[in-house]
């Protein structure tokens, strides 16, 4: 009886102990088999592999190991790499890792919403550009030659970019020359959902304090100044404020502009110092590890994230038709 109950426990922590489930390829709806399944461990030196395998037919996969702690499970897929965490005491088994077909054509992905952050001090200006794609098809945008993101850049600048897929954390990505003059490229998927793109650098201001930029998409593109900074120029209009920090929101009409930059001031600052009035421009990030150093940093990237609701909630005004006159109410 006890040997008979020995084994049955043995078999019981083999069984919990595994890291298994089935690989589903959204773009046909199958299983997916092939794909490349790698578990990884999360500590304080980053992403440390431990172990791979390969879906079987009808998409399974089993991986012998028993996860302590946060690990991440990276789906590797027709180039595309797709991610799934594991959180300390989250359930190892019945997984379901969801993969796509890729495509270097767009297709459904484009820039739904870009917003330049400029924070002017002493002749400089720190510029923050976060774009954001919506991809509501069924295939990963990946093109690794010519780049998923182009971006025009002054002339000198080194800027660092942080790229976020759907349901993912902040990752850096290099800016390449793209073989036109100010243009670079950005080789990261565009996965089904939002991917963010986090665009940082410093630029001097020339005389008489303008700053100029370039759009190379389609999307609507919206300024942000800090309270006190103030923006002037051709084809530039104030469409709002945010109510915490009063930042303040342009429009800018056609694919350049040059604005004239006046007064200083930090967006991080006016939102630390305002008061605690529920949700605003700042965003707490998950803590799933709090002492891994790829999570420092970050707060940059949170700190626009409060403008995403603004930024749709000023793009539906400007789009609305006014009332009528005369209308009557409901």
């Amino acid at each position: 009886m006890r040997v008979a109950l020995a084994a049955l426990l043995v078999a019981a922590g083999v069984a919990s102990g595994a890291v298994e489930g089935i690989v589903i390829n959204r773009t046909t709806g199958k299983p997916q088999p092939g794909a490349t399944v790698t578990l990884y461990k999360l500590g304080d030196a980053g992403m440390e592999a431990v172990e791979s395998v390969k879906s079987e037919a009808g998409g399974r996969f089993r991986i012998e190991q028993t996860p302590q702690g946060p690990h991440l499970i990276q789906t590797a897929f027709d180039g595309v790499t797709y991610n799934h965490m594991l959180p300390p005491g989250a359930p190892t088994t019945g997984l379901q890792l969801e993969v796509y077909h890729s495509s270097a054509n767009p297709g459904a992905a484009k820039v739904t919403q870009h917003m330049v952050l400029l924070e002017p001090a002493e002749g400089r200006v720190a510029v923050t550009e976060t774009l954001i794609f919506e991809n509501h098809g069924k295939l990963s945008y990946n093109d690794p030659d010519r780049g998923t993101l182009r971006l025009w850049l002054p002339t000198g600048v080194k800027a660092r970019v942080m790229a976020t897929a759907p349901a993912g954390m902040p990752i850096e990505r290099a800016a390449a020359p793209a073989g036109r003059p100010n243009v670079y490229k950005v080789d990261f998927p565009i996965k089904p959902g939002e991917t963010r793109f986090d665009v940082t650098y410093t630029v001097p201001l020339s005389e008489g304090g303008e700053f100029r930029g370039k759009v190379l998409h389609n999307g609507t593109v919206r300024l942000v100044t800090p309270a006190g900074v103030t923006l002037s120029g051709n084809g530039i209009e104030l469409v709002g404020r945010e109510p915490r920090t009063q930042a303040a929101i342009y429009s800018i009409q056609g694919s350049e502009y040059a604005v004239r930059v006046e007064g200083r001031g930090a967006l991080r600052a006016a939102a630390d110092d305002s008061e605690d009035s529920g949700p605003g421009i700042q965003q707490i990030l998950p803590r799933i590890y709090d002492r891994a150093p790829w999570i420092v940093g970050l707060a940059l990237g949170a700190l626009m994230a409060g403008f995403v609701l603004l930024y749709r909630r000023s793009t539906a005004a400007a789009a609305s038709p006014p009332p009528r006159q005369g209308a009557r109410r409901g």
